[in-house]
This record gives C-alpha cells, structure tokens and sequence, in this order.
C-alpha cells in the first residue's frame, strides 16, 4: 500500500476510561477512515463501569507496560497524532518525547488555572518540559485556557471542547421522557457523583434537610453514587448505589432537577449530561463547566461552593417554580449542551491531523 493510502494512526495514551470518551472515539472512527490506538489506565474499583467498546479500535491494559515495552509499542504503532490526557503518568510523557517536529503531540488539561505556588512553579518549569514535548494544549473551557497560555503555548495551539458528553445518547433520552414530564413533572432533586467530601454531597444532604424542616413539600432527594462518606438517612432521601449509564433511564425519568455541589470539579461532564437530557441545574460555581452549561436564573441557579444556606436558598427557589418554567430551564439546559459534542471533538481531532491547526 502506497504511503499515500495508509490510514492515518491515532494514539490516545489516556488515563481512566469513561463512557463519554468512548462516545467521542466511536464518532471519530465512524465517521473517519482512520486507526486508533487507546492505551488507558484500568477501570476505577469505585467507578466501575461496564463499558461497550467501540469496534475497530485497539485498546491496550496500561497495566501491561513498563517503560520500555509501552515504548516499544508506540515505535511499532507508529502513530500520525499522540494525544496524551495529562502529565500525571511519567512514561507517557516519556514516549511522547520526540514526536513533535514530526506529528501533532496534544496534551489534554482540564486544571483551572487559580495561580497558586505550585502552578506558578509549572508555568516556570514548564518551557523545559510540556512545550518541549506537546505542539498543542486541549483544554475544556477558558479557565483552563488561561492557564495553558500561562503554561507557554500560544493561542493557536490551543483548542477548547477537551470534554463532551454523549450529547446525542442523553438528548435522545431526554425527548423520550420529555412528554411525560410535561404531564407529570417529578418533584425529586438528583445527584450523580462519588460521596466523597469534596463531592460536596454531605452538603446538599444538609441544605436539603434543612430546607425540609422549614416547608411543607413534596420533592425529594435522589442519590446515585458510592464512596467513602457514610449515606444520610432520611424518610425524603433515597440512595441507590453506583449506576450504569445504560441503566440511568429510570431515575431521570423520575426525576426533575439536577444539583451538582461539588467543593472541587475541574469541569465536570455530569453537569452537560443532564443539560442534554433537558434537566434545570443547580450548581456551584467551583464546577467548571458551569461556564458552559448553566446561566444563572434562566436554566438554573449557582451558589458558592460550601455555602449550605446559599445552597438551600437555591433548592427552595428551583422548587418554587412551576412546572411549566422547569420545562422551560430544561429545554435552554439542552440547547446549551449541544454546543460541545462528539462530532465537535472528533472535528478538531482530525483538523489537527490534517494541519488545519499549525503546528
């Protein structure tokens, strides 16, 4: 075959695999002739996703390489475009040294920039390390931006949509169960998330309880997740373990408004999820993709991370609306989600293999 002829070869050396990375990996292979290699890390024990791995793509067990062997497989992969999802694995940022005068050599960085020590440090030590490697930053939204122009990479070697749910998959879900909601609005909040600390979930327990001792309301709580934070136990509270994304239909069929509490979230995809499926949102304002996806007041409410009573004010303003102005939030969420998709990531992709963005 003609060097002319041979499908372009696209290595992903990413770290923990999720459902909506694979959506965008399906798009780029149906709708490109190309070749893809992923090498991931395994499937987190506290998220454990059974995933449908898109067909015609080679995924390998990170597990399975040392140095010197995952260098020996890039070399035989021979990759036209590397795209590695962070610095937090050194081998990876190892074999993908050398690469840049000849490919695109993409990281992928969804830290905000907040200008601590450590990240004046990075910006520092970053002209002998990330921009000798990487021809171009990924980022999610402008807040990461700002941090990789800080990191050294020009405007041009940055490009935004590092992060997109599977925005058809939940917009298909949402029109599904849109015209029941419209005659049958449920009355229950729902959190999607690890309970960790962080996660902010203790919090939204205490707002929620707080604000049911002070009306008298139907709604109730929601919870799908596990982790190290003890379950509140509560008559208006319902926990139900770690779900599948495939099996998540039922429980946004009964319910109305997605909360996302979170103390700590870079971005968050979650929150662009329950956009797509048509949900009003109420988040805190240290959830990146709140830039994105929620406008305050017109498909939901943002608080400030931590504050229990700001939350709760949130909570009883949400639910105070009629059913009708929740459906109007929802169908603004959905319009907001599609901004970022498959077909947006998979374009960017493929205008970075085909030089379209400088190297």
């Amino acid at each position: 075959m003609s060097l002319l002829l041979k499908k372009p070869r696209l290595l992903f050396l990413y770290s923990e695999l999720a459902d909506y990375f694979l959506a965008c990996i399906r798009e780029l292979v149906s709708g490109n002739d190309v070749e893809v290699h992923v090498m991931h890390w395994p499937v987190n024990k506290e998220a454990p996703f059974a995933f449908e791995f898109p067909s015609g793509v080679n995924f390998y067990d990170r597990n399975q390489f040392d140095l010197k062997s995952l260098k020996e497989k890039v070399q035989a992969i021979s990759p036209d475009f590397i795209y590695c999802s962070g610095w937090m694995d050194r081998d990876y940022m190892t074999v993908a040294q050398g690469y840049k005068s000849k490919i695109p050599v993409v990281i992928g960085l969804d830290t905000k920039w907040t200008g601590t020590f450590r990240q004046q440090v990075a910006c520092i030590l970053s002209r002998f390390t990330l921009y000798k490697i990487f021809s171009h930053c990924w980022v999610p939204g402008q807040k990461q931006k700002k941090y990789a122009l800080k990191l050294g990479f020009k405007d041009n070697q940055i490009m935004t949509g590092y992060y997109s749910a599977d925005t058809n998959y939940f917009k298909a879900l949402g029109e599904k169960i849109n015209s029941f909601k419209q005659k049958n609005y449920p009355h229950r909040l729902i959190f999607v998330g690890r309970y960790y600390e962080f996660k902010g979930v203790k919090d939204l327990w205490e707002a929620f309880i707080q604000w049911q001792k002070e009306s008298n309301n139907d709604w109730e709580l929601w919870c799908l997740g596990v982790g190290d934070v003890e379950p509140v136990i509560h008559p208006k509270i319902k926990h139900f373990g770690f779900i599948q994304p495939k099996d998540m239909e039922p429980y946004l069929m009964g319910t109305g408004v997605f909360v996302m509490p979170s103390h700590f979230e870079p971005w968050g995809v979650v929150l662009q999820e329950f956009a797509a499926a048509g949900f009003p949102l109420i988040c805190s304002d240290e959830v990146g993709s709140v830039e994105a996806f929620l406008r305050d007041k017109e498909n939901g409410y943002i608080y400030h991370a931590g504050d229990i009573n700001a939350l709760k004010e949130c909570i009883k303003k949400i639910t105070s609306l009629p059913d009708s102005e929740l459906s109007k939030m929802g169908k603004m969420s959905t319009a907001l989600a599609s901004k970022i998709s498959p077909e947006t990531w998979a374009k960017t992709v493929m205008s970075l293999l085909e030089n379209k963005i400088s190297i």
